[in-house]
């Protein structure tokens, strides 16, 4: 969860505030009690507002713990200077909430703050409602969520194997603009620094590691020549090699190019993608990295912005097939998916029952595993981070995720690539609405609704908002 500051505003006048402190603290107390039930860490700063020297003293000390997002809490009228003078000394966030018991005018007070706050041009959010309040709450969680995850960018940095593939321009974005506007690095990396570190990795394990998902996996089609055992450890020498550059280089999330090199040459990266965004491997649980195929930017971005919401891995996928009749689309994409997705449980050893690992199509004649599964079923939220004219937009919707009869599961994949993953997905957006406007081939999605918190999320890095809904 996220850190969250709260700063509770008062009346400037002394004999006002003596009254009302009391009543003042009682109320923090109840907001900051029901704001760590929900899991969130609060800070508070060592005394109410009252005072113009207070009002930036706190502020700065509640900003030196580092949160995510802060809260001016108003529970009395409170005199609207000692806002401006907070909002100066806090950075990031900004959140005002107003108590609504009637006893005190709370209300009254946030308005006058946030009207000042108007005229000087500084974003933020009002709430309101009583400190235990369940939707107050939720509410402070969304906000804090996307700012938590908004935060996270700045001083992150994203590590680049390789350059554009295959003239997909959608992959790629300017690293000036993601410093100014995101203040993430690019670390640029040569693929063949991949290739050498996975000669040079750990054999032993390699074949431990085939060894677990032959055991485990719904099945491994070796065919002798697209896969065999050595070209799955091929692989997953790649996903060790990777894992070590990014603990050298302390990458913080990734993209591979792929195509055409490392595809007609050396491997496919299925393997090593898949498990990178899986929240385990062989050895156990681990933390998502998130990576995107073809060394996709924005895929990327959008990808780790979910991550960070979410704390889920995030489905990359190709917009591959429009199923008119059905009213669904086909997401597919290689060997892109984390076989997490294929049940979404807890257990590795369920998900992966659900997985084959099938030789890779012509496509690729280096060879390899590609990671094929069908998604589970659920409701899910879509998003893509794209660039129109060189400002950044986010598109956003809500869908859900299907599954059928085997028969029509197995129809279904035929009609495309049947080696490679897919999710077949119900959109809440018009087909026409989505095939004239949406900003690129790749889409990414997380289980459950978090529109709320993308929203605010693109607040937050001033980018523009397109939501579509069939409503």
């Amino acid at each position: 969860m996220a850190r969250i500051g709260v700063l509770s505003i008062s009346d400037g006048r002394d004999h006002v505030h003596a009254r009302n402190a009391g009543f003042i603290q009682s109320k923090q107390d109840t907001l900051v009690r029901a704001l760590a039930a929900a899991g969130h860490e609060v800070v508070t700063g060592d005394e109410l507002v009252a005072t113009s020297t207070a009002a930036t003293k706190v502020a700065r000390q509640v900003a030196a713990a580092g949160v995510d997002l802060t809260i001016f809490h108003y529970v009395v009228w409170s005199f609207p200077h000692f806002t401006m003078l907070a909002a100066d000394a806090t950075p990031g966030s900004l959140v005002l909430v107003a108590g609504t018991d009637p006893v005190e005018p709370g209300l009254v007070g946030m308005l006058a703050a946030g009207g000042a706050l108007d005229q000087i041009g500084r974003d933020h959010t009002r709430l309101w409602g009583a400190g235990e309040d369940p939707d107050l709450v939720a509410g402070i969680g969304v906000h804090a969520r996307a700012a938590a995850a908004v935060a996270s960018l700045r001083g992150s940095t994203f590590g680049r194997f390789g350059g554009r593939p295959m003239g997909m321009n959608t992959a790629v974005a300017n690293t000036d603009q993601w410093m100014r506007q995101f203040g993430i690095d690019v670390e640029e990396i040569d693929q063949y620094e991949l290739v050498l570190r996975a000669e040079r990795a750990d054999a032993a394990e390699a074949a431990r590691a085939r060894q677990w998902i032959e055991k485990h996996a719904a099945g491994v089609h070796y065919d002798g020549k697209s896969l065999t055992p050595e070209l799955l450890e091929r692989q997953i020498r790649s996903y060790l090699a990777i894992r070590d550059i990014i603990a050298e280089r302390a990458l913080d999330f990734s993209g591979i190019k792929g195509q055409p090199e490392l595809t007609e040459h050396f491997a496919t990266m299925d393997v090593t993608e898949a498990f990178l965004n899986d929240p385990y491997d062989w050895n156990g649980p681990k933390p998502v990295h998130v990576t995107s195929t073809e060394a996709d930017m924005d895929g990327a971005l959008t990808m780790q912005l979910f991550h960070k919401i979410t704390g889920t891995p995030v489905l990359f996928a190709d917009v591959r097939h429009y199923h008119p009749d059905r009213d669904i689309w086909d997401l597919c994409n290689s060997g892109q998916h984390a076989t997490w997705f294929a049940a979404r449980s807890e257990d590795p050893l369920v998900n992966l029952a659900k997985v084959n690992f099938y030789p890779e199509v012509f496509f690729f004649p280096a060879g390899g595993a590609s990671v094929q599964h069908i998604a589970a079923p659920g409701q899910m939220t879509l998003a893509r981070l794209s660039r129109k004219s060189g400002e950044y937009r986010m598109q956003l919707m809500l869908g859900e995720f299907e599954s059928y009869d085997d028969e029509t599961n197995d129809a279904l994949v035929r009609a495309s690539t049947p080696e490679w993953p897919h999710a077949f997905a119900r959109l809440d957006a018009p087909a026409d609405v989505f095939l004239s406007n949406f900003g690129a081939n790749h889409i990414h999605a997380v289980p459950g609704d978090v529109r709320a918190e993308m929203r605010v999320a693109a607040k937050l890095l001033d980018v523009h908002l397109d939501e579509w809904s069939r409503g």
